[in-house]
């Protein structure tokens, strides 16, 4: 499971060392915003050699640039060869993008030695405003090198040529909440993790604390962070506390009896009570993240 996913400029050796030390799940080096369109020939150079030095990569993603970008290909056969966990592809149009990039990526593990399938996709799915129209097209496709959903307001409202995406009080305006719930139907109708997007204002812990466990009540497994400060609230947000643990365990042994329905401290639980204590402990249990 990935409770935290902490963006790193591709470009800066300085900055992926500290991220390295964020304590954050995974880290995503960014080819795409992070880096100007004249340095990323020399970001995907930096790229190359650092993930080179890396023993493990398992925790490594890359952001590309998306197919309209022209640099897709570019970042592809720079990455690939270098074994990270997988890429985070953005501004989807639709399901045939996640069907052309899977194409590509065949071809290039064919290339280099690796098993079919090997490089994961991370998908941010609702940059666009076709991707957000079509996220029930790509719910009832097979995608199988996706592993993690989420979305983005900046590069939606961009879109939409349009102002702030939150409103006076913070939250998300109507366009945007739309959004973020389709994402988080379509993670779970594909059975993938969904991660929160960002709350852009990394020196309000508190807000961020609030942000990130409405995001966990709402269903989001994790949230994408933009600076190391905000991980630990992240991860610890994220991780189930041990009186969530111990009340998930009554709950198990409650039906271990057989019954259907059962009480507990005056109560009622039912089959999807269960169901959710049992994902809860499947959680807690792993204690290693991701």
């Amino acid at each position: 499971m990935m409770r935290s996913i902490l963006f790193v400029p591709a470009d800066s050796e300085r900055k992926l060392a500290k991220g390295l030390a964020s304590g954050a799940d995974a880290l995503v080096l960014d080819l795409e915003d992070a880096v100007l369109p004249d340095a990323k020939p020399k970001a995907r150079e930096v790229l190359k050699a650092w993930l080179a030095a890396q023993r493990d990569r398992s925790t490594l993603w890359v952001r590309v640039n998306d197919l309209t970008s022209g640099e897709l290909l570019r970042d592809l056969a720079t990455v690939v060869p270098s074994r990270p966990a997988g890429i985070m592809l953005p501004k989807i149009r639709g399901p045939e993008d996640l069907t052309q990039v899977g194409h590509y990526l065949d071809a290039l593990e064919t290339e280099h030695g690796l098993a079919i399938g090997a490089i994961r996709i991370f998908a941010l799915v609702t940059e666009t405003p076709l991707g957000v129209l079509r996220l029930g097209e790509l719910a009832c496709q097979r995608h199988p090198r996706i592993s993690h959903v989420s979305w983005g307001a900046e590069d939606l409202s961009a879109s939409l040529s349009a102002g702030d995406p939150r409103n006076e009080a913070g939250g998300w305006r109507s366009t945007y909440e739309f959004a973020r719930t389709q994402c988080l139907l379509t993670a779970h109708a594909l059975d993938v993790e969904a991660l929160d997007t960002v709350y852009v204002n990394f020196k309000d812990q508190a807000g961020l604390r609030a942000a990130c466990q409405a995001s966990r009540h709402d269903g989001f497994t994790g949230r994408i962070s933009i600076h190391p400060d905000q991980v630990p609230v992240i991860n610890e947000s994220f991780t189930p506390s041990a009186s969530e643990v111990s009340a998930a365990r009554r709950i198990v042994e409650a039906f271990a009896t057989g019954m259907g329905a059962v009480a507990i401290d005056g109560k009622m639980y039912d089959v999807p009570h269960l169901k959710a204590a049992q994902r809860l402990l499947g959680v807690a249990n792993r204690g290693v993240f991701p």
